[in-house]
């Protein structure tokens, strides 16, 4: 049985016609799919002991080896239509097995609060919630990686570290590099160790060059359409359904 890779389907997408031939999605494709392969040929770290295991093991001098280098991940930038979102979800239903992750990364920082609210007390919770992420997945796929609030800058210095120490791939969409995230924010200095950490784990890539798949969208629909009537209603939910990558009708009451 041949195995699916991100390469085998983004071959199959420009086979069917329902994506173009691209340089710089098939470079990204390229690096995905080494990505892909480093991980179905590596062993992941076995999930590390928290909580009072672990400070059981410390008052027994025990040292547990906490390091782990991950497979090298990617963050892919750019505006608006390039295709990010599609390109990281290659790779992800790729992957086989469920220690993968795809979250959008609004949702990521909400589980990430709730958890320090149930963790209230405890010394060190970015590292317990960095077990728990590492007991669950070896790969956690980010979508639309944005910083804007001075409480999650403040908290993903240390958990980003975290995550990676214990070996986790890191696969990120964006609409900014890396080095632009939380720009002119308050206390931006103790955010930038989170950009040092993806910088040192992820390669980043710009996807911009290249065709923007809305705006092409756009450029072969006609824009003026007139008069108001059933056909012309028709052509823009068939247009507003391109533009979302939606294939259902709409129905009108």
């Amino acid at each position: 049985m041949q195995s699916i890779t991100p390469t085998s389907q983004y071959l199959k997408a420009l086979n069917e016609g329902s994506h173009q031939p691209d340089d710089v999605q098939k470079e990204a494709v390229s690096r995905l799919e080494i990505i892909y392969q480093e991980l179905i040929n590596s062993t992941p770290p076995a999930p590390r002991t928290s909580g009072l295991m672990a400070r059981v093991g410390k008052l027994w001098g025990k040292r547990e080896d906490t390091k782990h280098t991950p497979v090298r991940g990617l963050y892919m930038w750019g505006g608006v239509g390039r295709g990010k979102t599609w390109l990281m979800d290659l790779f992800y239903q790729s992957l086989p097995g469920e220690r993968k992750q795809r979250l959008h990364f609004h949702r990521f920082m909400l589980r990430v609060h709730e958890e320090l609210t149930e963790l209230q007390g405890q010394s060190d919770p970015l590292e317990i919630i960095a077990d728990r992420f590492k007991a669950e997945t070896d790969v956690l796929c980010f979508d639309e990686f944005f910083v804007s609030d001075i409480t999650d800058a403040m908290l993903l210095g240390g958990l980003m570290k975290a995550l990676f120490a214990r070996g986790i791939t890191l696969v990120a969409t964006s609409n900014i590099p890396p080095d632009e995230l939380y720009r002119n924010g308050l206390q931006r200095a103790r955010f930038l160790p989170a950009i040092d950490a993806i910088k040192q784990h992820c390669d980043v890539m710009n996807v911009d060059a290249g065709v923007d798949y809305r705006l092409r969208t756009l450029t072969q629909a006609h824009l003026w359409l007139s008069p108001l009537n059933d056909e012309t209603r028709a052509q823009m939910d068939k247009l507003w359904l391109a533009l979302a990558g939606r294939n259902e009708k709409i129905h009108r009451h």
